[in-house]
């Protein structure tokens, strides 16, 4: 049996970022299940599919295949066989993403693999419900969280470093939706685990909440 980290939190709390950090310090697999739903997500865009329809998400998931691999221990997803790594941060995928997320067949598609993965390996996963429902019985669990303002700052300066013109406005307003969206939806919305430590990184350097995190771990 595997030794299990969890780390939830809303998007742009930095939780992809400090799990890497983690894995590298303490020597876990790092596995990012936000990034499975993108490459799930690249697999509806490329077939047109409408994420406001479920019927046709769920037809559209019988013929996606997704998987993980990683190269110089980076986590790499491939998407029937093509590695989509490259794909997956855009807000259009993000968008999808965020959309299709919540719909059974997708949740199911990808569970089986996250569970076996935890069995196997000593892992750490991020993602919106790993305590609360991909890993219940993890043995440590994080909330990381940080306000609007903090994340929607971040996002921004991430998308302007990449040349991207963007508005803090819209990436703000993007965000509240997208917590709204997470935290009201039926299957597994997001949610802090009565057995979560939190952690709001606002005003905390990314070593420190490495630091605080690692605190907490074997």
């Amino acid at each position: 049996m595997g030794y299990n980290v969890a780390i939830d939190g809303p998007a742009g709390a930095g939780k992809s970022t400090i799990a890497k950090l983690v894995a590298k310090e303490k020597g876990y697999i790092y596995v990012d299940t936000g990034a499975m739903y993108r490459g799930l997500a690249i697999h509806f865009l490329k077939k047109g599919v409408d994420p406001e329809d479920k019927n046709a998400v769920a037809e559209a998931c019988k013929d996606a295949e997704v998987t993980i691999g990683y190269e110089n221990g980076v986590q790499q997803i491939y998407l029937n066989g093509e590695n989509v790594t490259g794909m997956l941060r855009t807000e259009e995928v993000g968008n999808m993403a965020s959309k299709t997320s919540a719909i059974p067949e997708v949740r199911e598609k990808l569970l089986d693999l996250q569970r076996s993965l935890a069995e196997e390996k000593d892992v750490i996963m991020d993602g919106r419900d790993i305590g609360t429902n991909i890993l219940p019985d993890a043995d440590v669990k994080i909330y990381l969280t940080a306000s609007v303002e903090t994340r929607a700052k971040r996002r921004y300066d991430e998308l302007k470093e990449k040349g991207v013109d963007c508005s803090m406005e819209e990436i703000s307003k993007d965000i509240r939706e997208r917590d709204e969206r997470d935290m009201t939806r039926e299957i597994a919305p997001l949610r802090k685990a009565e057995d979560a430590v939190l952690v709001d990184s606002s005003d905390m350097t990314i070593p420190e909440v490495v630091d605080e995190i690692c605190s907490h771990c074997r």
